[in-house]
């Protein structure tokens, strides 16, 4: 267990514990210090602080920092294909078909997996023994940009940022058939399909959670449209529900798209393109792209191809 103490000195007088704490210790977010002092691993002048303490000038202040709890998963040399990594986080470009952390039918070979075998002990723990450094998900054969966070510090800050939105995502999907106007919201809230408990569905507004989906067309090729999806909210396969309640699935979906695909593809044509955030440790914010994975290209350089021959 890492120990940490200071004493207060004017500037933090009279300031909440949380806000205070922050404050003196970069790497510490508030909601992180509100966590630690619920758990009484902050002490002031020897007694356990509250959540309303407030500090004061001259105070002595201990931080108990408590060592990551061992981790379930297996460590497993996979490749990852790291776009960006630090002493706070990793921002990871994920391939298709890989599941992002062990469950039913999973148990290795996921990104957890890899990470493990990369990063070993650093990764937070806020998730438990099975998500190990995991702040969000992209589905088994969506592709693209997602970050994991070292230390429980990092993963608080950034899961704050999902939480506020803040931390920014954009999607690359081809639909199925002509979207008419250049772009749309869908506002629809979601829940778990009562006949098929693997499934999403649109819900009416007092069920459910809500789910705000926006999207901007790109090109058109008559019977397909390549999009972009910015996201208010990460629902569990919120883009792909949202789509398909639009009436244009996304092509390759083996869940929610059509029967008769034209393309020969092993999952939906999905893509996490871009991701920006606020660094937890250094405040600056950052952004990271990524190209459209090979067999996505192909099939759009297939459409096109045919569009200035039509």
């Amino acid at each position: 267990m890492e120990k940490r103490t200071f004493e207060v000195c004017e500037k933090l007088n009279n300031q909440r514990i949380d806000k205070g704490v922050a404050e003196f210790f970069g790497d510490l977010t508030r909601s992180y210090v509100k966590k630690l002092t619920d758990e009484g691993n902050i002490l002031i002048n020897g007694k356990k602080a509250k959540a309303s303490s407030k500090l004061l000038c001259g105070d002595r202040v201990e931080i108990n920092l408590p060592d990551p709890e061992p981790v379930g998963a297996e460590a497993q040399d996979i490749p990852l294909d790291i776009v960006y990594e630090d002493d706070s986080l990793l921002v990871i470009n994920k391939p298709r078909g890989m599941v992002v952390h062990p469950a039913a039918g999973n148990y290795d070979g996921t990104l957890v997996n890899a990470l493990l075998a990369h990063c070993g002990s650093s990764l937070s723990t806020i998730n438990g023994v099975i998500r190990p450094g995991i702040v969000h998900r992209l589905d088994k054969d969506t592709t693209g940009l997602l970050v994991a966070a070292k230390g429980d510090a990092a993963h608080l800050a950034l899961s704050e940022q999902l939480k506020t939105r803040t931390l920014k995502r954009r999607y690359f999907a081809l639909v199925h058939s002509n979207i008419k106007e250049d772009g749309g919201t869908v506002d629809k809230n979601l829940k778990r399909s009562p006949s098929d408990r693997k499934k999403i569905a649109v819900c009416t507004a007092g069920e459910g959670r809500s789910a705000v989906t926006h999207y901007s067309v790109l090109e058109r090729f008559g019977r397909y449209t390549y999009i972009n999806c910015d996201l208010d909210t990460g629902r569990t396969h919120q883009i792909r529900v949202h789509m398909r309640w639009l009436g244009h699935p996304i092509v390759g979906d083996k869940t929610y798209g059509v029967k008769n695909e034209e393309f020969n593809l092993v999952g939906q044509l999905l893509h996490a393109g871009k991701i920006g955030f606020i660094h937890p440790k250094s405040r600056e914010y950052m952004e990271f792209t990524v190209p459209l994975p090979e067999d996505f290209e192909k099939v759009l350089t297939v459409l096109r191809n045919k569009s200035t021959f039509a």
